[in-house]
This record gives C-alpha cells, sequence and structure tokens, in this order.
C-alpha cells in the first residue's frame, strides 16, 4: 500500500490504523481482537488570525471583560491552592492518626511489660519466702530433717550429707521427679513446688474454669502446699492488729480491718447469736467482743472523728504574712452603703439591683491609690437581711457604719452597730450624703451617743468621716481611716497552708451548676484543690474573682467564687480544703447524716400530751401555705425568716418547701397537691412548669424586692382572718308588765327609753343589772300590729325565742352586731 519511496499513499495519512488487543477473561482465557484506531484531527488555524492569537495566550475570548478574566484566573488559582492545602492537610491529619496509634500501642506494650515485671517481681519474692521459710525450718529442725530426710525439699549435699558426692545430684534429681509425679497425680499442672508461684493469669482466673480468686487465697492455697510438702502442719504465727470500731461497722468492713475472712466473721457472729450477712451493720459492742474472739487489739473511734483531718494546727510566726483587710458595709435601707462602696469602686454596681436595693452580699476587692488592697463586703440593709448581716460581721475585720446626714440612726443602724459589738469588729462611722442641704452630721453624732458610740469628735475612740458617694468628698479620709485602723489591727495570715474560708453566698447557676461565694481566710485556694464545705464536697474547677476573670489561685482575705461543687452549700459554711476525694466525702456524708439524725431528733422530741396540745392548736390556727424558690441561698433564707414573723395566734404562714433555682414542675406538683401560691424571687418557671401550673390553676407569682413579697404574703394572710364582730348598742326598753298570751307564750309590755327597738337586733335581759339571758327577739308589736322597730318613749311588746321567764322591772338591752375585716400589722 506504500509507493516506491516508503511514503503513504495521498489521502491516506489521516485514515483509520488497525492494531489487535488482547482480552482475558476468567479461568485464564484470552481472546485476540483486531482494532482499528482513529487519530483525533487537529485543526492548526493559520497564523494571524484571532483563533492563532487566543491559542498561543494573547488575548482572551470574545465577550469576556479585563476584570473577568482575572476573576476567572483567580479562581482557578484559589481552587488549586485548596486542593493543595486539603492534601497537606489530608496527610498531616493521616500522619497524626499513625502517631496516635503508635503511642497507643507504647502505652499498651509498657503496661504489659509492667504486668510481666509484676509478676516476675511476685514469683521472685514468693520463692525467697519459700526458700528462707524453709532454710530456717531447716536449721531448727536438724535432727528431724535428717530423720526424714526423703520428705525434705531442701536435700543436704557433698560429703556432709552422709552420701557419696558423686550419687547425691542423682539421688536429688530422682526425689525432684518423684515430686512432680506426686504433684502431677494431684492435678496441677506444672507440678512440685512450681504449681503453687503466683502468675497473675491465675489470681484472676483462679485455675479452676474461670472463678474469681483474690491474690490472698492465692498465696494461702501457696502456703498450705509449701507446709505440706515439708511434712508438718506448722501454724502461721498471728499477727496481732489495732482494729479502729466506729460507733456502727459493717461486718464485710470489719473483717477487712482485721484482715479475717468474711466467712469466718459471719460463722462467730452466728455463734454469739447475731444471724446477719457480710452487708449488715452491727454496734461498736459487738464488733469489740468479735474483735477480741480474733486476738486483736480494740480502738475505739468515733464518727466525727472523720473530721480530724481537717488541719487545726496553730501557725508559726514566722509564717504569717500581712494579708488585706475584710471591711464590711453596714446601714439602714437606703442610707447609700452600695452607692459608696460604688464612688470607691468607679463601677456601677446599683444599676444591677432590683430598685436600687442590694438582695445579697456582694464581695469586691479594692486597690487604693498607695497601692493597697482592701477586700470590701457589701451587705443588704433591708430588716430581712439581718441574718446575712450577722454573716458578714463573722467573717469581718473593720465594719464601716453608714448613716445618711440627712435621716440620723435607723432601726437597721441600731441592728447593724449590735452585730459589730457582738462580733468584737472595730467600727468607723461614714455619714454619708454630706452633700444634702438638710445634712446635719451632728444630730447623727448625738443619737449614736445613745447607742454607746461614741466618736473621735464627741472625745470617743471610734474614728467617723463625713462622706459623699455623690460628690466623691471625702472618700479618701475613708480609706486613710480604714487603712489606719488596719495597720492597728495587724492583720496577718499564713498563705503556705491548706486554705479555709467562708461561704458569703451560693447559689444554683443553670451553666455552671452550684457557685459559691467564698471569702478565703487562711491559706491559699488552688485550682484542683479537694475541699469539704458543709454538707456538700468537690475539686475546684475554676476560680473567678469579683471583676469577673479566671484566676488560678486565691489568697487570704480575697473573695473568688468557687465552681466544682457536688450541691449547693448554706452561706456561712466554712470551706477546709483536705488531702483526698475519699476524705472530703466521707467527712460530707458524715455531716449530712448528722444533719438528718438531728432534725429527725427534733421531731421526735416531743410527748404524746404535747403532740395532742399542738394538734388541737393547730384546728386552731389558719395556716397560709407558699412555697418559695430563690435565685441564692441567702435571699431564701431571708424570706423563710421574714416568714416565720407574719401572723399571730389564729394565722400563719407555712413555708412548704423553700430552694435555689429555677421554678420546676416538681415544686407545681407539690403546690397543687397543698393548694399553695408558688413565689419566686429572681427565678422563673421553666416552660413546663409554667403550662403545668396553667392547667392545673397553680397560681406562680415573681418578685424582685423582698419588701413587696412580704406585704403581698402579709395582705393574704390577713385575709385568713375571722372578721370581727363589733355591738353597737341601739337602745334599751324597760318592762312594765307581763301578759300570758295563748300559742305565744309569756309577752312584755315595754317602755322604749333610749333610742329605739328593731325586731332584727339582739336583744340581752338585765335583772339588777346581770345578764340572765341573750337571744333574738320572737316579736315586736306596737299595739297589735307587727312592726320593724319601735321609737324611744313608744310602748311596745315583745316576746323572747324559746325564752318566758321575764318580769316586771327588768331591763332589755337591744344592740346590733357589725362585721370589720381584719389585717395582720
Amino acid at each position: 500500500m506504500s509507493d516506491q519511496d516508503g511514503k503513504k499513499p495521498l489521502g491516506l495519512s489521516g485514515g483509520a490504523r488497525s492494531g489487535r488487543v488482547n482480552q482475558s477473561f476468567s479461568r485464564g482465557r484470552t481472546k485476540s481482537v483486531v482494532v482499528e484506531t482513529k487519530r483525533k484531527r487537529v485543526m492548526v488555524p493559520k497564523p494571524g488570525t484571532a483563533a492563532a492569537a487566543q491559542a498561543e495566550g494573547n488575548t482572551r475570548p470574545s465577550g469576556v471583560s479585563d476584570s473577568e478574566m482575572e476573576r476567572r484566573l483567580k479562581a482557578l488559582q484559589a481552587a488549586k491552592a485548596r486542593e493543595v492545602e486539603d492534601a497537606q492537610r489530608r496527610a498531616q491529619e493521616e500522619k497524626d492518626r499513625e502517631e496516635e496509634r503508635a503511642r497507643k500501642r507504647a502505652e499498651i506494650e509498657a503496661k504489659e511489660r509492667e504486668e510481666r515485671e509484676r509478676e516476675e517481681a511476685l514469683k521472685a519474692k514468693a520463692e525467697e519466702d519459700a526458700r528462707r521459710k524453709a532454710d530456717e525450718d531447716a536449721r531448727r529442725n536438724a535432727p528431724e530433717a535428717v530423720a526424714e530426710a526423703p520428705a525434705q525439699p531442701v536435700e543436704p549435699t557433698g560429703p556432709r550429707g552422709g552420701g557419696k558426692p558423686s550419687s547425691a545430684p542423682a539421688r536429688r534429681d530422682n526425689e525432684r521427679d518423684d515430686k512432680r509425679d506426686r504433684g502431677a497425680g494431684k492435678g496441677d499442672r506444672d507440678g512440685g513446688r512450681r504449681s503453687g508461684k503466683l502468675t497473675l493469669n491465675q489470681a484472676l482466673t483462679g485455675g479452676e474454669g474461670g472463678r474469681q480468686r483474690s491474690m490472698a487465697a492465692m498465696k494461702r492455697k501457696q502456703e498450705r502446699q509449701r507446709q505440706k510438702a515439708m511434712g508438718g502442719n506448722v501454724e502461721r504465727e498471728k499477727v496481732t492488729r489495732d482494729v479502729q470500731v466506729p460507733e456502727t461497722i459493717i461486718v464485710s468492713e470489719l473483717a477487712n480491718r482485721m484482715a479475717e475472712r468474711v466467712a469466718d466473721v459471719v460463722k462467730a457472729l452466728m455463734q454469739n447469736g447475731l444471724m446477719v450477712t457480710q452487708n449488715q451493720p452491727i454496734d461498736a459492742d459487738t464488733a469489740e467482743l468479735i474483735v477480741e474472739e480474733f486476738g486483736h487489739k480494740v480502738v475505739r473511734v468515733s464518727d466525727s472523728d472523720v473530721e480530724d483531718v481537717i488541719d487545726q494546727v496553730e501557725d508559726k510566726e514566722e509564717d504569717l504574712q500581712p494579708r488585706p483587710p475584710v471591711i464590711t458595709i453596714m446601714g439602714h435601707v437606703d442610707h447609700g452603703k452600695t452607692s459608696l462602696l460604688d464612688a470607691i469602686r468607679n463601677a456601677k454596681v446599683v444599676a444591677g439591683e432590683a430598685g436600687g436595693i442590694t438582695q445579697h452580699i456582694g464581695a469586691y476587692q479594692v486597690k487604693t491609690d498607695s497601692g493597697a488592697l482592701l477586700s470590701f463586703l457589701d451587705t443588704p440593709g433591708h430588716a430581712a437581711f439581718t441574718s446575712m448581716r450577722a454573716r458578714g460581721a463573722q467573717v469581718t475585720d473593720i465594719v464601716v457604719l453608714v448613716v445618711a446626714a440627712d435621716d440620723a440612726v435607723m432601726p437597721q443602724t441600731v441592728e447593724a452597730i449590735n452585730h459589730a459589738k457582738a462580733a468584737n469588729v472595730p467600727m468607723i462611722v461614714a455619714i454619708n450624703k454630706i452633700d444634702k442641704s438638710d445634712a446635719n452630721p451632728d444630730k447623727v453624732r448625738t443619737d449614736l451617743l445613745q447607742h454607746e458610740v461614741v466618736v473621735e469628735k464627741m472625745s470617743g475612740d471610734v474614728q467617723d468621716v463625713e462622706v459623699s458617694a455623690i460628690s466623691g468628698q471625702g472618700l479618701d479620709d475613708l480609706l486613710e481611716a480604714i487603712a489606719l485602723q488596719s495597720e492597728i489591727l495587724e492583720l496577718k495570715a499564713n498563705p503556705d497552708r491548706a486554705a479555709s474560708g467562708a461561704v458569703i453566698e451560693a447559689q444554683l447557676d443553670v451553666g455552671r451548676g452550684p457557685v459559691a461565694t467564698v471569702l478565703v481566710q487562711n491559706g491559699t485556694l488552688k485550682q484542683g484543690d479537694i475541699f469539704v464545705v458543709g454538707e456538700q464536697w468537690g475539686k475546684v474547677r475554676a476560680l473567678i474573682n469579683d471583676k469577673g476573670d479566671r484566676v488560678s489561685e486565691a489568697g487570704p482575705s480575697v473573695p473568688v467564687e468557687v465552681l466544682g461543687l457536688n450541691g449547693t452549700p448554706e452561706a456561712g459554711d466554712v470551706l477546709n480544703v483536705v488531702d483526698t476525694e475519699a476524705q472530703a466525702r466521707e467527712i460530707a456524708e458524715y455531716r449530712e447524716n448528722a444533719a438528718k439524725e438531728k432534725r429527725a431528733a427534733a421531731g421526735a422530741a416531743t410527748t404524746l400530751d404535747q403532740l395532742l396540745a399542738k394538734a388541737k392548736e393547730d384546728e386552731n390556727v389558719s395556716e397560709l401555705p407558699i412555697l418559695v424558690k430563690a435565685d441564692v441561698q441567702g435571699s431564701a433564707e431571708a424570706i423563710i425568716q421574714a416568714m416565720e414573723k407574719i401572723g399571730n395566734d389564729e394565722v400563719r404562714v407555712r413555708v412548704l418547701h423553700s430552694g435555689v433555682g429555677a421554678i420546676t414542675e416538681s415544686d407545681v406538683g407539690l403546690a397543687e397537691a397543698s393548694g399553695a401560691p408558688v413565689i419566686g424571687f429572681n427565678v422563673r418557671a421553666n416552660a413546663p412548669a409554667r403550662n403545668t401550673a396553667n392547667q392545673k390553676g397553680v397560681e406562680i407569682r415573681y418578685y424582685s424586692v423582698i419588701y413587696d413579697l412580704v406585704d403581698d404574703v402579709k395582705a393574704a394572710a390577713s385575709g385568713l382572718l375571722s372578721a370581727e364582730v363589733r355591738e353597737n348598742f341601739i337602745g334599751y326598753a324597760e318592762i312594765k308588765e307581763v301578759f300570758r298570751v295563748t300559742g305565744v307564750g309569756n309577752v312584755a309590755g315595754c317602755l322604749v327609753t333610749e333610742g329605739v327597738a328593731r325586731r332584727s337586733a339582739g336583744v340581752r335581759l338585765l335583772r339588777d343589772n346581770v345578764v340572765i339571758h341573750e337571744g333574738t327577739l320572737k316579736t315586736l308589736k306596737r299595739f297589735k300590729d307587727e312592726v320593724k322597730e319601735v321609737q324611744s318613749g313608744q310602748e311596745c311588746g315583745m316576746a323572747f325565742e324559746n325564752y318566758d321567764d321575764i318580769r316586771a322591772g327588768d331591763v332589755i338591752e337591744i344592740f346590733e352586731r357589725e362585721e370589720v375585716e381584719r389585717s395582720l400589722a
């Protein structure tokens, strides 16, 4: 098909080409197929045309602008970059996974190696103990050992053994083989002494079809086999232990402390007439009897000894370091306590309080211009928060008593003075609102004299400073007075010991769980510390200071919020750091049980006569049941105390349940069963609780100011009071003559001497000014007609309902009853 020059014929250069392709099939079959291939026709543009220019990259497609072309190029480059990044990321992830797998393999191999080493150590120790014991017994019983030479595990060697040196190894081998055969006959897999060696696998499975056996059981078995191989029943030496016996103890725990078998302890108890199981408790006297029976010594301890782990060691003088003073702001409502602290802190705290009133204790730390740190506690001033102010006075070093210059000393001011005196805390009087036109600071100083508070201006020893929270007047003088007082006190603490502090406030936060505001009093509280506080315990998960920042530790006199509790503590509880979680849990459980027993004892400490008297008293007393949920523990406590003060001998308020956190369905269910309203203080009901309350008709009321709550509850309780009945005397009548009327009885002919006589009114019959009957009129007649009333000076006829003993000269007192609504003061 080609010409003489070897060129392809004209017109066939672009034609099809033929070839052969081998096809492969299953089971090794192949087939050769003839195929034709066609080359793709390539269109080469002519030089100088637009297509040629485009192919060379000099121009863009028609209709595409420069910006569009640039955008496409950037998109293409970005796509390529993303592909490269994705490839690199996948490679890195694969590398990380491979490293993680390698690390895990290394950990597993390390654990396995550690297990093998531990197993070998146990084997070596067991063999060494057995060999040492055998040597000692052999030396101690030398004549018996010689007599019983065939049964000894250790054969004397050499010429001193009484045999030929060449035959001794052979005899030992024969005896070892005999022992191995005897061990195999007993079912031991390895035979001889080696069957008694302890391995991890044997300890876990026991070698008995998967039955669990303890390490102690395997060691006991090994000891028995060793004694049997020595041909004697040698008793182990009894180990005498000091066994701590509390007031009650579980049988299994008692056996564990004595290192005796539980079955033996249960058997001993049964022999003493007590049919108990290993999980039942026994009293201390019974436990002492069993301990002595097993040959151990008894150490009687109390349940309260668990608290001995709390460090109560007195600090050495050289360990003490200066600490910031803790200052408590006290005073009457609206005398400017929070505003004064706000001016010192240069922050707006008042704006966050409902109605401008502090609802719970705030703890803040302030740094003065001189660099000194001051810790402030801002206590509420309302009367309902008396207990919170009392706790504030107990943890404070200095009390700043805020008194308004235009209002002078008020009832809550007196309470604050009494708290400060009871806590034996020095006081500084801050006379606030000095910038007002009607301010009279001298009146404040004079009023304080009545309560034995003599300020320096009145020749006393109590510092007084005139300040204004609005203008800032006197603030520097106040800080200087605080600094001077703290220098006199020489406040010190040891920051290098286990921390202890007081809970200023506690609440249940939805997102963070139980949160306690703690003022550290001694030591340093660090993240990760294990602590016990009241009936709760926990591990410090986070520490948050007064500015909302997370800190790693808090030293003496530093207020912080502590996260990581297992429950909400009571405000006023003491926080102590302990060594282990087990100690913290044990102390918390002991305190919880003690509190339950105390409550149960308080409820049971009544005689039958007292119960009957209380039941009779309760019949005559109306109760208003309520449920209280508040945002923090201190607020709930203050509300309960306020509720207890509402009422009298006829009506009282009963708090069915109080708690911290949102109102839940269980709260609504309890309220429905008791017919009580639910009161939420700075909390709200969740959606299920609202729906349930609407369905059940339970009233939920929300409050943010405590005395609005108190006023509403007092008004509701007043509605339970029975109305007061008043008597209004409207007239008197004198009986002139008595007539006997058939079918009616005795009828009095009367003269109305004063006021008016009405048929609907009540009457009393007076004889010689003594009441002999009280009742109602059956009839009132004027001449022969029945009338409603008779005026003074007129005559009438009266007959009493169910009473006929009337005489001439008796006086009839006529009165009307009026019901008056009562209210609680």
